[in-house]
């Protein structure tokens, strides 16, 4: 009901329309209109009435409510069901709730501050309230279950191709870290549920740093992380650029799902600042490290590093990565 208000409301632009006109159109009664009205305006909209007049929206808050993500969103798939929280432990733990309830393909959970978000090796992620996008996406792709690592590599794109029609440039680190300035923009954590020859469902959680002060970053990542407001130098409307991840999300998806990930790939390949440097590799599991030059993924986008031994192929989830100068 709420979501059929504002549509009426923003339909109407600077005009007024009384609340006997939206009890007509909606078949409710005044006392339902002004009550919607006022949850509404305690959500943060910007309502003015008038005794004579009726109602006029002004203004909508920079708020991420389901009702201002869907506005204007046009998308097949991601985000045909959006559910937003203002708190919650994990938008991946919902996410997991939800795919067990039976939700469908595209599903997006997000939440304005989360109280269990984590990231790759269960490391704890930084999630402010009303600072970043936090959010994970519930997909039930039609692949083999071999093919859920490349999903990582289809959301870091996503989220550097929004970045980029709002004129910010950054780069992918293999796999799905994406840097401004040596510093972490984007954390990208990839979930599946699959049978042995069968997906149940992917999830795949992001956390995009928005408007967050170098300052506010806690001590023991400050000098490693930072944020869309640092890089441009002013704060970035969150539910616009929101909008701008999720309909990246949905065209690669629409195009994995017709014709594979190569076109995936070639656009990763086109925001790497891994590939043609010089590398160290680091065994998460084993410690083993070596040194070599990215030079190119491989169909399973397995990273390949050229050393004085030979060519090795490194998998996603199993070392960390970082430019040999960093040693």
């Amino acid at each position: 009901m709420r979501a059929k208000i504002l549509s009426l409301l923003r339909s109407a632009g600077d005009s007024y329309l009384s609340g006997e006109e939206i009890a007509k159109r909606l078949g409710v009664s005044r006392t339902a209109v002004w009550k919607h009205i006022q949850e509404l305006r305690e959500s943060g909209y910007d309502i003015v009435s008038h005794s004579r007049s009726g109602y006029s929206l002004r203004e909508a808050p920079d708020r991420l409510l389901a009702e201002e993500i869907r506005h204007g969103l046009q998308t097949r798939i991601v985000g045909r069901e959006i559910h937003a929280y203002e708190s919650i432990d994990s938008t991946n733990l919902e996410a997991k709730r939800l795919a067990q309830k039976g939700a469908p393909d595209g599903t997006v959970v997000v939440a304005e501050e989360q109280g269990a978000g984590r990231g790759r090796l269960e490391r704890q992620f930084f999630s402010p309230r009303g600072r970043g996008i936090w959010f994970s996406v519930l997909l039930r792709p039609p692949f083999l279950p071999q093919e859920a690592p490349k999903c990582t590599l289809l959301a870091a794109v996503a989220v550097a191709r929004a970045m980029q029609s709002f004129g910010l440039q950054a780069g992918i680190k293999w796999p799905n870290d994406i840097l401004y300035q040596g510093r972490k923009l984007v954390g990208i954590l990839t979930e599946m549920s699959a049978e042995m020859d069968s997906i149940n469902y992917v999830i795949i959680g992001t956390g995009i740093n928005v408007n967050i002060a170098q300052e506010e970053f806690p001590a023991g990542i400050r000098a490693v992380a930072t944020s869309l407001q640092e890089m441009k130098g002013e704060k970035i409307p969150r539910v616009p650029f929101f909008r701008a991840v999720l309909h990246e999300f949905d065209v690669l998806y629409q195009l994995v799902k017709e014709q594979g990930f190569d076109g995936v790939f070639d656009a990763w390949r086109e925001f790497s600042i891994t590939l043609g440097r010089e590398v160290r590799v680091i065994g998460v599991r084993s410690g083993e490290s070596f040194t070599g030059k990215a030079v190119d993924i491989d169909p399973d986008g397995a990273l390949l590093v050229d050393t004085p031994d030979g060519r090795r192929r490194v998998l996603a989830g199993d070392v960390s990565i970082r430019p040999s100068h960093m040693e």
